[in-house]
């Protein structure tokens, strides 16, 4: 198996490390800088379960000094994605599936799902159609990620929780290359479970990120905050409440309900959102791929979201004056 992780952060470098220290795989990484460096001069240093290991892995930094792949994974965020899936297209074969590990409602996600919006585009995460013209559906894999890392330093991965990657094929069925693909992860330590319902797990994540990263965001709260406060909490249930709404009008079960949700993301505490992580490194921030996305979809569906369009206005201002947006 030839396994390439395109962008190779926080959890693209987990996910490599331990692909590479397991052996069964030919893993290469894709980074650029500090990071792509160190790993060229020393390898991949993992720390994980209070033990650091030094990983060989093969590190480049271009599709073109890859070549083609078996599988791309691909742990950019949604807004880097476009300008990305131009760069990845040495290392797409015939074959090649492309690991879709990106937070919020994926290109790909009309894709063979059965219903009046069969095939539809998602403008939010796919402007244009640049993405599906460059990554046709029908390449992707989805993959939710739960384990959380950072780059503490170039080279250097730290593993704080988490080790399940969920799987599913858009059409819901176990593929050859997904088992395939699900066996690799497993023998190299993660839970790696392929559901036939993959849209229900991606709004189950999402669900939590529409709502807490734009409202930390423009709090600058961390997430115990946010759901300790009476306000922001209620503000965040009605967002949540919206966007169950436009989900289930897509055919989405959820398995939990809205305060089972909030509070399972209170138990992880005093947690600085991405969104929020982005805003005070003036980076660009995931706000369409996590909130724009749903008040798209509800356009699509018929739904009133007046809460999510509110809070959309609001951190998309922010984001602009930030320079983050």
């Amino acid at each position: 198996m030839k396994l390439c992780v395109f962008g190779a952060g926080a959890i693209g470098g987990l996910m490599a490390a331990k692909l590479a220290a397991k052996g069964d795989a030919e893993v290469t990484v894709i980074a650029r800088g500090p990071h792509l460096a160190a790993m060229q001069a020393k390898g991949l240093t993992l720390r994980s379960e209070g033990q650091e290991s030094v990983v060989p892995v093969r590190a480049v930094g271009s599709a073109e000094e890859a070549g083609p792949q078996d599988y791309v994974v691909v742990t950019l965020k949604a807004h880097s994605l476009p300008g990305a899936a131009k760069q990845m297209q040495p290392l797409l074969g015939p074959e090649t599936a492309v690991v879709s590990a990106v937070n919020g409602i994926p290109w790909w996600y009309f894709h063979k799902l059965a219903g009046p919006h069969e095939g539809h585009r998602v403008e939010s995460v796919d402007p244009g159609g640049v993405v599906s013209e460059l990554l046709p559906p029908e390449r992707a894999i989805g993959c939710i990620v739960y384990p959380a890392a950072e780059v503490p330093e170039p080279g250097v991965i730290e593993h704080t929780y988490g080790d399940r990657f969920t799987l599913g094929e858009p059409d819901g069925t176990r593929t050859p290359r997904i088992a395939a693909l699900s066996e690799a992860l497993i023998a190299a330590g993660f839970k790696a479970p392929v559901r036939p319902k993959i849209r229900d797990e991606i709004w189950v994540k999402l669900w939590g990120n529409m709502a807490f990263n734009p409202i930390s965001a423009l709090t600058t709260a961390t997430l115990d905050v946010v759901i300790a406060d009476d306000g922001q909490r209620g503000v965040a249930r009605a967002m949540m409440l919206e966007g169950q709404e436009v989900a289930q009008k897509l055919g989405v079960r959820f398995a939990i309900d809205v305060d089972k949700r909030i509070a399972g993301a209170a138990e992880v505490g005093a947690h600085k959102t991405s969104m929020l992580q982005d805003l005070e490194r003036g980076r660009p921030m995931e706000i369409d791929a996590l909130l724009g996305v749903v008040v798209e979809l509800a356009e699509l569906v018929g739904v009133e979201v007046p809460t999510c369009r509110t809070v959309l206005a609001l951190v998309r201002a922010r984001g602009r004056a930030a320079g983050c947006y």
